[in-house]
């Protein structure tokens, strides 16, 4: 063979390999799209979708990797019905009924000593009932158990549940406020919703299941991610919508102003016509005066946008009393809405609904019983009490 030919079948050779390194390396990296090629996603706003603060972040359908037009969708997840969900952790609720079953083991010993009942008050307040709603229950159960006779525990039972109900109390609305509006411009306003809380109480996880509690309902969704001091935060709500499909506006470097990433959130919102946009904030003790302030100012800067429809706020259901404390000063600087209880899987301090509700006027909306991602659940006040009772 000619030395010409030899050559050239080397060249051929050398850039086969060539190619097929580089084909190798951006599959490695996902096969993520260059900055200047189109979208993939109808309706892409391109450029104008990023400000100095905060980039737009989609779900990566990918690209064919020899330059074809076709376009590779991911199957994305389908979220779990919220009425079925609330069955399967009521259930998980019941079999973990430490208050209902501390309280009916007393009652069902027949003939009620002072001892009994002061057991039974203990329990009350172990469980976080609070004094008044304790004292108040107290009270009713005693001369119940006069009239009916203390021999009689299903009798004492049904006065249970009733009063418990009460002090849940049903009449509450608890449904979220995502009615469509039109503004006074005359265009549709997505419902903003800002989702606030202290360190450790889950947020931004709740943010991501709430997501999937509305995509469940055929919601469109923008989430935003104002936790600017943890990169973490960011990345983490990424995931739950990229798991779903769902938009996330978030900071383009860490320690950016929150307030300018939950605008863009709802600007966004606003331009996609979603039905919902859910803004995440960092973490913050109560007792911070400079954080509650900043707090407030995310709410007014979000407001330039659309009304804040919902401030939701999340407490850790093991908290106690403490979590009550939360709950009075954070209402105080930004009007909470609604109360989302996690970690409550452990229904020893599941008397946190009843005081919490009490305090503040304000209902728990969703509860979250477990670490999965379908785990959080719209509340039902009867439904709860009967699974502490069953």
């Amino acid at each position: 063979m000619e030395p010409v030919q030899l050559a050239i079948i080397a060249v051929v050779a050398i850039l086969l390999v060539v190619g097929l390194v580089v084909v190798t390396a951006r599959r490695g990296r996902g096969a993520q799209l260059p900055p200047d090629q189109a979208s993939p996603y109808p309706g892409d706003l391109g450029a104008e979708s990023t400000t100095a603060t905060a980039t737009l972040e989609r779900p990566d359908l990918g690209a064919d990797l020899f330059g074809a037009d076709e376009v590779v969708t991911p199957t994305l997840e389908r979220p779990e019905a919220p009425a079925t969900r609330w069955r399967r952790l009521r259930a998980r609720l019941a079999r973990s009924g430490a208050l209902g079953n501390a309280i009916l083991t007393v009652l069902s010993r027949g003939k009620l000593g002072e001892s009994d009942w002061e057991e039974i008050e203990e329990t009350l307040l172990l469980a976080d009932v609070g004094m008044g709603p304790t004292t108040e229950l107290m009270a009713i159960l005693r001369t119940e158990a006069k009239v009916l006779g203390e021999s009689d525990p299903a009798a004492l039972r049904a006065v249970l549940r009733r009063e418990l109900v009460k002090l849940v109390d049903p009449t509450m609305d608890r449904t979220l406020n995502i009615a469509p509006v039109v503004g006074d411009d005359g265009e549709p306003h997505p419902a903003t919703i800002l989702v606030v809380g202290v360190n450790g109480t889950g947020k931004t996880t709740t943010v991501g299941k709430l997501a999937r509690v509305l995509v469940a309902e055929d919601h469109s969704v923008v989430l935003g991610a104002a936790d600017t001091f943890r990169a973490a935060a960011a990345d983490q709500l990424s995931t739950w919508g990229a798991r779903v499909g769902v938009e996330v506006v978030r900071s383009e470097k860490e320690g950016a102003d929150p307030a300018s990433v939950a605008f863009d959130a709802v600007r966004v919102g606003r331009e996609r016509r979603a039905d919902v946009v859910l803004v995440d904030t960092a973490g913050r003790l109560q007792n911070k005066s400079d954080l509650m302030d900043e707090l407030g100012k995310i709410k007014r800067v979000m407001g330039r946008g659309a009304p804040v429809r919902e401030v939701l706020l999340v407490l850790d259901a093991t908290t106690g009393q403490n979590g009550l404390r939360q709950a009075q000063v954070f209402s105080e600087v930004v009007d909470v809405t609604g109360l989302v209880l996690t970690k409550l899987d452990g229904t020893a301090k599941g008397g946190i609904v009843i005081a919490v509700q009490r305090e503040l006027g304000v209902p728990v909306k969703y509860v979250g019983l477990g670490e999965g991602a379908d785990d959080l659940a719209p509340f039902d006040a009867e439904g709860f009490v009967d699974a502490l009772l069953s």
